[in-house]
């Protein structure tokens, strides 16, 4: 009879594959698994047939021998491995051979546990529910972490829309409220909407762009013009510096300022600095952009403010997310805390660095360095007309 006074459900349907080349010993264990716990069994006498049958079919778990004829249990292992879809599933090895090198060797290969023959039925099904709950523990997590970012990602997306249409909708109001003034106190309240929409518009695109910057797995480096890229950033952002009064002072020396950079990721961190520079800096104040090859490998881009600048306990935390610093946006503009920890990763998946100088009351400069791009990858990389 099938044990089902403590199992789980779901590990009662738990598939599990037997590899030996012994016929009997596949037939011993599946009867143990089956008749004892009520487990389906998928039964292979060789490694290939084991690999064979993993094409049809993915089991809950692998319990493999090792000591098998023409491709081994190890061997068998590391293919399973190499399979993205096989990847996750735990391997126990069986083995008459209680050799401390075969055990290091069959749990380096990917094995999670190691049992040696004769076994105990007890010990061996012990094993198997261990290592099936992990599995199943495993699993679990995994989807709930997918269901949390697809969720994160439907909310998000959906504020973030709705906000847009809030925003624009309060800023035509605002507008027009200016071209033909009614009471103070209407104007009153539709700049706190003003404000509040923007505010939180802001914080919704900071921490979709953080979620995004997480899951980047590869960047598509190509070659990049910094002293461009950084000139064409400062164009973006000249209406806002002139609302506050600020004047943008820029040396792009673009003799040798050829990167090897993803140019969306280079756009967000420039795109962070200009917009932190403009927002802490108070009206009339300068802001000065720079971009400059470096003796070596490296072309360096500096923007250097005239703000409140840092205090040490700031420049312990602020890359960090959703810091809070000391100093505040000077014309009360929106401040997430996301901002420079975006900047700080998309800068270090490029092979980067940035740098930080500030003095309190000083202003504060922050350098990016990125390489330059490689000779040898300059001509396949450049494009071809």
């Amino acid at each position: 009879m099938p044990a089902t006074s403590k199992n789980d459900p779901n590990e009662l349907r738990s598939k599990i594959m037997v590899v030996d080349d012994q016929p009997q010993n596949v037939k011993l264990v599946s009867d143990l698994l089956t008749l004892a716990m009520g487990y389906e069994v998928i039964e292979a006498e060789s490694g290939d047939q084991a690999l064979a049958l993993l094409q049809k079919t993915v089991p809950d778990l692998i319990l493999l021998d090792v000591l098998m004829p023409e491709r081994d249990g190890v061997e068998t292992c590391k293919l399973i491995k190499e399979i993205p879809e096989l990847t996750d599933i735990p391997i126990i090895f069986l083995s008459a051979a209680d050799d401390k090198n075969l055990i290091v060797q069959a749990l380096e290969s990917g094995g999670v546990d190691y049992v040696t023959k004769p076994f105990s039925r007890a010990e061996l099904l012990t094993r198997v529910r261990t290592h099936l709950a992990l599995k199943m523990a495993r699993d679990s997590l995994k989807a709930l972490a997918e269901d949390k970012d697809e969720l994160l990602g439907i909310l998000t997306h959906d504020l973030k829309n709705h906000l847009g249409g809030m925003q624009m909708s309060a800023q035509l109001l605002h507008d027009r409220l200016e071209r033909h003034p009614t009471d103070e106190k209407c104007e009153h309240l539709v700049g706190n909407i003003l404000l509040n929409t923007t505010q939180m518009l802001a914080f919704v695109k900071e921490f979709l762009a953080n979620s995004l910057t997480e899951r980047m797995i590869q960047f598509n480096a190509e070659p990049v013009d910094l002293a461009q890229a950084a000139n064409q950033a400062v164009r973006q952002y000249q209406l806002a510096a002139e609302r506050k009064e600020i004047e943008f002072i820029c040396q792009f020396n673009s003799s040798s300022s050829t990167i090897e950079a993803d140019p969306t990721a280079l756009k967000q961190v420039l795109d962070n600095l200009l917009s932190n520079a403009i927002k802490f800096s108070p009206s009339g104040k300068k802001i000065h952009v720079s971009v400059s090859p470096m003796n070596g490998d490296c072309v360096e881009c500096c923007i250097r403010d005239e703000g409140p600048g840092f205090t040490d306990a700031d420049k312990q935390h602020m890359f960090r997310r959703y810091a809070r610093l000391t100093a505040r946006p000077t014309a009360g503009e929106p401040s997430t805390g996301l901002g420079l920890s975006i900047v700080k990763k998309l800068i270090e998946a490029m092979h980067g660095h940035l740098l930080l100088e500030s003095t309190l009351g000083e202003g504060a400069a922050f350098t990016v360095r990125l390489p330059k791009i490689r000779p040898s990858k300059r001509a396949s990389l450049e494009p071809r007309f």
